[in-house]
């Protein structure tokens, strides 16, 4: 199930828009999506904080109150990593846009193929980020562990020791380098090797303050010394191409 959240403080730009998104659910036949609509990004961050996010955030940016821009700040701070499209009528935001990570940003009258192409865009994303994942061998049989609830991995003795969203999960002992045996994380762009024997999923960090990186669960870890500087550089890369 697909879950959309669409915020407009204009009742009727609110209706259209959830109009097409049924319309594209009803054009895809594979997908089964449900549309809840906000008049202010207030009452939307109020949902996502008691009742859970969204996949992706149809956002109207020009908003009196809270604009677009911060209501995306926000849900970022909130550790929400659904993707955000931004709908507007003017093109002034656009930079500003890139600070909360968006998907796409789309400018009103919104057209309705133009919509479509970019959700099929954010459906495969998504698809690929929920499938992606690694087999771990544990003490207690092999775990598989989607690579995007891992936030950082570390090696504590002689077993590597994953920090997921819902669990902490250690490895049997490696008879490998860290390195190889951080392989197949390394393979995907979320993840940057820090040291020696330190692994940060860039997709769960929110910021970096001198050697510290701030994580989605209000935890900060430190950084190596000599690794911060690169590692501030590649995570702000990596939400720049994103």
């Amino acid at each position: 199930m697909l879950r959309i959240a669409v915020c407009d403080d204009e009742e009727k730009q609110l209706n259209e828009i959830a109009e097409l998104l049924e319309t594209y659910f009803q054009s895809r036949h594979s997908l089964k999506g449900q549309v809840e609509t906000f008049r202010s990004g207030g009452l939307l961050l109020d949902q996502a904080a008691v009742a859970g996010g969204f996949d992706f955030y149809i956002l109207d940016i020009l908003m009196p109150e809270l604009n677009g821009i911060e209501t995306g700040r926000r849900l970022r701070a909130l550790g929400e990593g659904g993707e955000i499209i931004y709908l507007t009528s003017s093109n002034d935001f656009a930079a500003d846009s890139y600070d909360v990570r968006a998907f796409f940003y789309l400018l009103k009258p919104v057209d309705e193929n133009k919509l479509f192409q970019v959700l099929d865009r954010a459906v495969k994303k998504l698809n690929q980020r929920r499938n992606s994942a690694i087999v771990v061998a544990t003490a207690d049989g092999p775990r598989r562990i989607l690579l995007e609830h891992i936030r950082y991995v570390e090696r504590v003795g002689r077993c590597m020791r994953y920090y997921c969203t819902d669990d902490v999960v250690d490895s049997q002992s490696i008879r490998a380098s860290f390195r190889e045996m951080a392989a197949p994380l390394l393979a995907d762009r979320r993840f940057c090797l820090c040291g020696a024997s330190f692994v940060l999923n860039f997709q769960h960090v929110t910021g970096v303050s001198g050697q510290t990186a701030l994580l989605d669960n209000g935890q900060a870890v430190s950084l190596p010394r000599t690794a911060a500087m690169e590692f501030k550089k590649a995570w702000g890369n990596y939400w720049l191409t994103e």
